[in-house]
């Protein structure tokens, strides 16, 4: 929450294992999160320079006379990466402040319905490919309280911070990239086509994209005024990620490479090389 008034007490906490402050459980409010739908169900693919912003949707359910103001306090979901609450290796939270609509209130509760948004930028939330994984909903309730006045000589701030999860979990993927270059141009029908081309994959480490080896790829060709793409041959990605296979030239049309990803990488098709056929 770096743009939260509060984002210093939260942001980053979680990777410091912030919560063993001695104070937080006795002011832990009464907070129900349910219903949480992160990025509509899809799984987040990202590379290695692009932000990719990702909504989450969630119900949450307070005290009425619990005030949440984004200055001194702050609610809403966070993802993690880890084996448990108090284990958590990594983590990623929102920037702004969720947009809520109450739905029910009573002389107890409220419960809204929330809105959020968490920017995803590659080279500030992932590091290593073991953050292609699964991923995990939490929902957090920050505060902080400070007293400034030096007059009588002290000064105090005191931060807590409160989990709850997993809410539900979300897969992110490496982004994936496929190139396609068929030869000769033009061709005479009948003779052989050398279709080359390159899966890569982004590498957050390096922030640059890398071979991706020993993977299924198809071959397609869409025949000129076709309207979609068929099939030829699955190709496996060798050195680097690079693929190279031969078809013969039948007739004028575009061949592309198509990865279908893993639960580690996303999808990926090239654009299409259109070859003449003579």
């Amino acid at each position: 929450m770096r743009k939260f008034a509060i984002g210093t007490a939260v942001s980053g906490a979680l990777a410091l294992s912030a919560l063993a402050v001695p104070s937080a459980s006795a002011a832990t409010p009464d907070l129900t999160f349910s219903k949480v739908v992160v990025n509509s169900g899809k799984a987040i693919v990202v590379g290695t320079t692009s932000t990719v912003k990702v909504p989450i949707t969630y119900t949450l359910t307070r005290p009425a006379d619990l005030v949440i103001d984004y200055k001194t306090s702050a609610a809403g979901i966070m993802l993690y990466r880890g084996a448990s609450l108090s284990k958590i290796y990594n983590e990623m939270e929102p920037g702004d402040v969720p947009t809520c609509t109450a739905t029910t209130t009573t002389a107890t509760t409220v419960t809204e319905s929330c809105t959020e948004v968490i920017a995803l930028d590659p080279q500030d939330y992932l590091y290593e490919a073991a953050d292609a994984t699964t991923w995990k909903a939490a929902g957090f309730y920050g505060r902080t309280s400070q007293d400034n006045d030096a007059s009588d000589g002290h000064i105090s701030t005191e931060y807590g911070f409160d989990l709850w999860g997993p809410l539900g979990s979300v897969q992110v993927k490496r982004a994936a990239k496929l190139t396609t270059n068929a030869t000769p141009e033009p061709v005479k029908k009948g003779r052989t086509l050398t279709v080359k081309g390159a899966l890569t994959r982004a590498d957050w480490d390096t922030t640059t994209y890398t071979g991706y080896t020993g993977r299924p790829v198809a071959l397609q060709f869409k025949a000129k005024g076709a309207t979609a793409y068929k099939t030829v041959k699955t190709v496996t990605s060798g050195a680097r990620g690079a693929l190279t296979t031969t078809v013969k030239a039948s007739a004028d049309g575009s061949y592309r490479y198509k990865f279908a990803g893993t639960t580690t990488t996303g999808a990926a098709t090239s654009t299409g090389d259109y070859v003449d056929v003579k």
